[in-house]
């Protein structure tokens, strides 16, 4: 009774925050994810009452199988941007802007940080962490910026351009991080681990490639044999869930870590999906409709997720404002200068950084395996905290402006009169 409370009382929390900001104009997502805080283990949760709101982070975390099933969607629909005949037009350009934005924001978060190393000192702030922290700031949220897209109906050149980059950035996110977590290991320990740094991270991003490769072909295959809608829907929630077990699973072949990352598993799988079968779109727009719930409690979770407690510790304010505004700068400048020279139009050339900056789920992760460097990684572990609750907050706020701002989102009528029925004729 208490988990369907507590679920219940989450979608009712964000629904209902939803519909009080709507007069101030921010984009669902922000007001998930304000409830969630709200319902979360530092405001409603503090009363302690079993089935209203969170209680604990332990209270939060025994829902993240909600959280993994709905990110595998997100990747899912994300996917479906990847049409051969799309690819044609931008795939070129997306590939070449998510590589140079985000190698971009790690060395200038890498620059900011290791000079405020030579300022603050090994104490205060390690080199290791400075490294580390870099590699985070490539990682980009997908899950935001596909709310915002879709919410607002967003079309045009930027959005067709801002998927596939979000989805590429995975992958380079996952190489970077690799191979400066291994930097930073060696710093700590004096090991320099080779498999860990080139070899692991090659073979997760390929392994992950193929098992949705895979999964795609068996999902447009089984397709075939079920008519109706219903049955379709079923089937295509199926196979997104069993994908998103199957890419937990983690073993070793000779000496080598072998694991996969969900987000490129269930992309690939949309991907393949969208182009073998011929009736795709129609069943993806039935797949949306039913994900809807999901997402608002996904925010909700991430939401009640994210600790205030960060606030106290004057050091990770500090170095987490310093991460978050370098970081800003460096997703926007490596956006900006890498659309020029691909020569996207003035509008995507100016906006499109904007709509990279909200950070999460892929981040999150990073910072759950920086703690293998102990004391160092709960500090990066803290600050990755910190400016994911800035950047939830304010990224998809700043995503609908810069959509707005490209033409991407046509603004609604001020003003809309609601219609009434004529009542029937009395006989």
């Amino acid at each position: 009774m208490q988990v369907l409370l507590c679920l219940s009382f989450a979608l009712g929390a964000g629904l209902l925050l939803s519909r009080i900001t709507k007069p101030l104009g921010l984009p669902s997502v922000t007001s998930y994810l304000v409830a969630g805080i709200l319902i979360g283990p530092y405001c409603i949760g503090r009363l302690g009452i079993e089935g209203l709101g969170f209680v604990s982070m332990e209270n939060v975390k025994s829902f993240e199988i909600i959280s993994q099933a709905a990110l595998g969607f997100i990747a899912f629909a994300i996917g479906n941007e990847f049409r051969l005949s799309q690819l044609k037009k931008i795939g070129g350009k997306a590939t070449f802007i998510g590589i140079v934005q985000a190698v971009v924001a790690t060395l200038l978060v890498d620059a900011a940080l290791i000079g405020l190393h030579f300022v603050l000192g090994e104490e205060k702030l390690p080199l290791s962490m400075a490294v580390t922290l870099g590699a985070v700031a490539a990682a980009t949220a997908p899950a935001a910026t596909l709310m915002v897209v879709r919410q607002y109906k967003a079309k045009g050149k930027l959005t067709d351009l801002l998927l596939p980059i979000v989805a590429i950035d995975d992958a380079v996110g996952l190489i970077i991080f690799a191979v400066s977590f291994g930097i930073a290991k060696a710093i700590e320990h004096g090991e320099v681990n080779v498999k860990a740094i080139v070899l692991e991270p090659i073979v997760e991003i390929v392994c992950s490639i193929l098992l949705g490769a895979v999964m795609g072909m068996l999902f447009s295959l089984f397709e075939r044999f079920f008519n109706s809608n219903s049955k379709r829907l079923c089937l295509s929630v199926t196979c997104v869930l069993f994908t998103v077990a199957l890419s937990m699973l983690k073993f070793e072949i000779g000496g080598v870590h072998v694991g996969f990352s969900a987000l490129l598993v269930c992309m690939m799988l949309g991907t393949m999906f969208c182009n073998l079968c011929d009736f795709s779109a129609e069943i993806m727009d039935k797949t949306d409709a039913w994900t809807t719930p999901l997402f608002c409690l996904f925010f909700v979770l991430s939401g009640a997720e994210l600790e205030l407690s960060v606030f106290t510790d004057v050091t990770i304010v500090g170095i987490g404002v310093a991460y978050i505004v370098t970081r800003s700068i460096g997703k926007y400048l490596g956006s900006y200068m890498s659309a020029k020279i691909t020569k996207c139009d003035k509008k995507t050339t100016k906006y499109l950084g904007v709509t990279l900056l909200p950070q999460a789920g892929v981040a999150l992760g990073m910072s759950v395996t920086a703690m293998e460097l102990g004391e160092v990684g709960t500090m990066i572990r803290n600050i990755v905290l910190f400016s994911v609750l800035i950047y939830e907050l304010f990224g998809p706020v700043l995503t609908k402006i810069a959509l707005t701002k490209a033409g991407n989102i046509e603004p609604k009528p001020k003003h809309k009169e609601r219609k009434h029925r004529t009542p029937p004729a009395k006989i």
